[in-house]
């Protein structure tokens, strides 16, 4: 047998869950076995990520899904993104005389109210099975009587560290005794717990009204902050419509504005008519169309992407073929494009978990969590054991940009969430971590799978690039290369212009990809799983 990957692709044929922790993947596949149902499942799966996994995920987060349904055959996009407190206004910042959003504390901790809770709910009103008592079983088990701490978790909680023991509740959390929790060591958040079970017990109202949603209000009152109760009664979460494209034979969804998702199908439009497959996989003109596309694309989402209930977002235009074959005029295939032809802005550096559920019905869903940054703002809600994110960082204080701060509105958001289906069946949920790197890594799955015929396993093991900036000190066109690519590959892009970074043979900040595909004929799930995560998919 022929050995590709570091592990194989899981097989199983009634329900199927994957993730960037074993432990939360396992607690979706328990409520699928309950005759829970995909949203069951992600739900489950998300809120024990939420507790085992508070660098990348937290209920002071925001969500993303698309769901499918198998009866009809329909994909719907689920908006959980939280929205700006009511005094979150540019006069606001004004008198604070700030002139950019701080990237930590308590100004982006309370800008935005959370959102993944609401997402929950929602879904969870319109395709759950189990009550939210069972499904969040798990989850509050593993807050009230603790989980082990990963490498990863203990080494992001040292690099953060300067951060985190600026709150006081925090420094408690996640530095027991005064010293950073080790790997292998036991962590409990009680507190979080209790907040968990008050969602189990009355849902919507247990997180956004009554003592939890005060609890916050209150912190974020005495502390100087911006929200207040009333802005959590407002938020809801929102169903709407999937941005739908084609590439080969392909159709692909994915999440619209205020989210990126526009770019994956951009990207794919804008390499289809270069024949991908026809060209040597991994090699020099593989990489070199990719990131041109990639750099195109992100021009325009700087342009113009923001919320779409404050804004107006041509995305039709965007993901249309006719406009990728204008913006396809400026791709050079003899030389790097470059950035300061196509503009852009944003980082790479951003930590988000993603979520594939498959029921035995053949429902799926596909969601996105995040708190932005490392462990979100480094601020947990008092005693609530909620860490916040700083999500309200991505808005723009320029009065004159379409992304600037307003109360009420969504940031943009670097979040997506993708499906595939090949002959009208649904054939693919992925998805990915990795903020600006996201678009990028779900383009390199699918090319990987479309043109050259790779499993989810081996794509999602398949070494990897991003175009782009981590800190604000590098270029904006640095290309940051996996070393298994190979060297001559390398070399040839470094002659063709691209800034090169190479890093090892695997590199977490190239993101965490997790992934299912259904064979369209036998019905039988195939899950991928990133070996830069501590994930697993798990089947049953």
């Amino acid at each position: 047998m022929d050995i590709r990957t570091g592990r194989p692709v899981t097989l199983a044929s009634s329900g199927m869950v994957t993730s960037p922790h074993s432990l939360a993947s396992a607690a979706g596949v328990d409520v699928l076995r309950a005759g829970g149902s995909a949203v069951d499942a992600a739900i489950a799966t998300s809120a024990v990520l939420s507790v085992v996994y508070p660098h990348m995920t937290g209920l002071g987060g925001d969500a993303f899904w698309l769901i499918h349904d198998s009866a009809s055959g329909e994909v719907r996009y689920l908006n959980g993104g939280g929205k700006a407190a009511a005094g979150a206004t540019l006069s606001s910042f004004e008198k604070r005389g700030l002139n950019e959003i701080p990237l930590r504390g308590i100004v982006p901790a309370t800008l935005t109210v959370p959102g993944a809770v609401a997402s929950w709910i929602e879904a969870h009103d319109r395709y759950g099975r189990l009550h939210l008592r069972r499904v969040l079983e798990s989850a509050i088990d593993y807050a009230s009587d603790g989980f082990p701490v990963t490498g990863r978790l203990a080494s992001f909680i040292e690099m953060t560290r300067d951060d985190l023991v600026r709150d006081q509740e925090a420094a408690a959390l996640l530095f027991p005794d005064g010293a950073a929790a080790q790997p292998g060591t036991k962590l409990a958040n009680s507190n979080l717990a209790r907040t968990l079970q008050s969602i189990a017990n009355d849902g919507w109202s247990g997180f956004y009204e009554g003592p939890v949603a005060a609890a916050m209000a209150r912190f974020s009152e005495a502390a100087g902050g911006l929200f207040r109760l009333a802005d959590f009664g407002r938020q809801r979460a929102v169903w709407g419509e999937p941005l739908v494209g084609c590439y080969r034979d392909v159709t692909v969804f994915n999440t619209p504005p205020p989210t990126q998702g526009f770019t994956v199908l951009e990207m794919l439009n804008l390499v289809e008519p270069h024949e991908l497959h026809r060209k040597d996989f991994l090699g020099l003109d593989h990489v070199h169309l990719l990131v041109q596309a990639k750099q195109i694309a992100y021009h325009d989402r700087d342009q113009v992407l923001a919320d779409p209930a404050f804004a107006d977002v041509p995305v039709e235009r965007l993901i249309s073929k006719q406009y990728a074959a204008e913006r396809g005029r400026l791709i050079d295939g003899r030389s790097a494009l470059k950035w300061d032809m196509v503009p852009s802005f944003g980082s790479l550096s951003g930590d988000t978990v993603y979520i594939a559920a498959v029921d035995r019905d053949g429902n799926a869903a596909s969601l996105i969590q995040s708190l932005y940054g490392a462990f979100g703002s480094c601020v947990v809600a008092g005693k609530t054991g909620v860490i916040l994110q700083n999500r309200g960082a991505y808005f723009s204080l320029d009065r004159n940009h379409s992304n600037r701060l307003e109360p009420g509105k969504i940031p943009l958001h670097t979040l997506i969430a993708s499906m595939a289906k090949r002959d009208g069946k649904l054939w693919s949920v992925l998805g990915c971590m990795g903020a600006d790197g996201q678009p990028q890594i779900q383009m390199q799955l699918y090319c990987a799978m479309i043109d050259f015929g790779l499993d989810i396993q081996e794509a999602i093991e398949t070494p990897r690039f991003l175009s782009g900036r981590f800190a604000l000190g590098e270029a904006r066109d640095t290309l940051h290369i996996e070393s298994r690519f190979p060297e001559a590959a390398i070399d040839a892009l470094a002659q063709r212009g691209h800034a090169i970074n190479r890093w090892g043979a695997w590199n977490e900040m190239a993101g965490h990809a997790h992934g299912i595909t259904i064979d369209r004929r036998s019905g039988m799930l195939s899950g991928g799983s990133d070996p830069r995560s501590d994930g697993a998919a798990i089947g049953y």
